[in-house]
Parts: structure tokens; sequence; C-alpha cells
């Protein structure tokens, strides 16, 4: 079941004016009614890459729900009237739905991080969650699968049957990956999380929660891993202006399929 909540469209990317609350209530939704979708947690990082490659943005769009997982596009939510969003982020979205899995007695897949990571990120959710029903974890490789390796990841993962599966293959390969495997794994849900399986195995560090509320998250992670990151924190910059030439009709953006699953609206249509 996609989400209810509208869209506005963020230089061609539909992303729900949720709170975190909402997102939960959306996932349990789809769980209940054994839908099949897949959920982007989108930063201006992602929104970027999308500029960058617009075959992205249909996936993106495609989404059951896109959560505002970055300060920049909460705040542009709110300046377009929708006060009441909250941030999503990846990491407190994964620890919402394990805690209300424990009476709803939904099972987690945990997909990808580097060998080793998985594992541990589930010993850290069973000592916060004690009871969590755990159906699988798999780290593949990070590059690309052949036909037969994904043929065997998907009856891997099929064969525990999991009500909720947790990508972390990294952005946007996770989420090519959840839109091409759409309907082929069991599975209700599927959600991209990126770095979560990291910051919660505690294999990185987090940002102090006053950084994370003023949007400086960015300076902690970059100082954090400045070669690594560097490319995608000098991209926000133009973020900006593109977001401002968008408000003023300068240029326009189309959401496509975004239709579909929910109305994208802002400073273009």
């Amino acid at each position: 079941m996609a989400s209810k909540a509208p869209r506005l469209n963020i230089l061609g990317i539909g992303v729900n004016a949720v709170t975190l609350d909402d997102a939960v209530a959306t996932l349990a939704e789809t769980i209940e009614s054994h839908s099949h979708e897949y959920v982007c947690v989108v930063p201006a990082h992602s929104v970027m890459a999308c500029v960058r490659d617009p075959s992205l943005r249909p996936i993106f769009n495609g989404a059951g729900m896109c959560t505002p997982d970055g300060m920049a596009i909460v705040w542009l939510l709110r300046l377009h009237g929708h006060r009441e969003v909250s941030r999503v982020y990846g990491p407190d979205l994964m620890l919402a739905v394990c805690e209300r899995s424990l009476a709803a007695g939904w099972s987690h897949f945990f997909l990808g991080g580097a060998a080793g990571v998985a594992e541990e990120l589930v010993l850290h959710l069973e000592k916060r969650c004690p009871g969590l029903r755990v159906a699988g974890v798999l780290s593949p490789p990070f590059r690309p699968f052949s036909a037969a390796e994904d043929d065997e990841m998907i009856a891997r993962i099929n064969a525990t049957g999991p009500d909720i599966v947790w990508v972390a293959l990294g952005s946007p390969n996770q989420e090519r990956w959840m839109a091409e495997h759409e309907g082929k794994l069991s599975a209700p849900v599927m959600v991209g999380v990126g770095a979560a399986f990291d910051f919660l195995s505690g294999r990185k560090a987090q940002a102090p929660r006053w950084m994370q509320r003023s949007g400086l998250e960015w300076l902690f992670r970059w100082a954090d891993e400045p070669l690594r990151l560097f490319p995608r924190y000098a991209r926000y910059p133009l973020f900006a202006v593109l977001v401002l030439a968008q408000a003023l009709g300068l240029v326009r953006y189309e959401t496509g399929d975004a239709g579909a699953r929910g109305h994208a609206r802002g400073g273009t249509p």
C-alpha cells in the first residue's frame, strides 16, 4: 500500500510529507495488506544523483513511499506548508519498525553491508529489541551480480519468508536493486537504508542529535570520511541553487511515475 501522504516535487523527485510515525504506519499497512512495495529514504544527495542521472528518477518516483531523510528536504516540505513533517532517518526508521514488529510478529531480512556487518547489526538489534524475529542475513559482494548470483539471492531471501527486507547496497545501487526486484521477492516491503547497517552495528559513529536536527550531520560525516564524501557534499551548493530556480519557475522537473503513487506538487507540476 503506497503512502497516502502528498508528495512534494523536489527537482523531479516526489518526496512524501510524512513523519516517522506515518512511515511506520504505512509499512504496517503494506505488510498487513500483503502488497509489494519498496521504500526510499531521500536526502539531498539522492535528489542530486537523480539530477545527474535522470534514469534514476522513475526508480525513486516508483517507490511506494519516499521519506525525507535529511533536514534540507524536511525544511523544504515545511516551507511548502507541511508543518508536521519530521525527518525519517534510515537508522531511526529501522529501529522504530523493529520495535513495532515485536508485537506484530514481523520478521526481518538484512541484505547488504560489508562482510560481518549484517551479523553485528543483528546482535545490536536483538539487544535493543529482545525477541526480534530475524529471517536471515546476506552480504553480497560490492560489484554487479551475475544472473545466477541474483537468482540465488532471490531464492535465499524468499526461502526465509521475511515480512521486511532491509537493503543496504549503497545509493543508488540499492534503489535500482529494489525497483528491479519488486514482485520477485515474496516480502511485502523492501526498504533501502544505506549506511544504517554501519551506524546501528557500531561500525561507524553517528552524528550527535543536535547536529542531526540542525542540518549539520553532513559536516560530522565529512570530517569522518573526507575523501569518500567530498564529491557528495560538494554538490550541495548546486542543490540549493537548483531548488531556488525551481521555486522561481526558471526550471521545471517532471516527476513521471510519482503521479501514480501520490500527488507531487511544488515549484513545478
